[in-house]
């Protein structure tokens, strides 16, 4: 295959998109270990649902 510059800008803008979303799921991953989020609340606590 033939590899001039628009298939290597090609190639890298791929990889640096699956990076991105790559991080941004371990970005999420990592942050919701940092909230504690109940299960279902029992009815009449007073509490508005988020």
């Amino acid at each position: 295959m033939y590899m001039d510059a628009v298939v290597i800008a090609g190639i890298v803008t791929v990889l640096l998109i699956i990076g991105f979303f790559v991080g941004v799921g371990i970005f999420v991953m990592k942050d919701s270990k940092n909230h504690t989020y109940q299960g279902k609340k029992e009815e009449g606590s007073g509490q508005k649902p988020i």
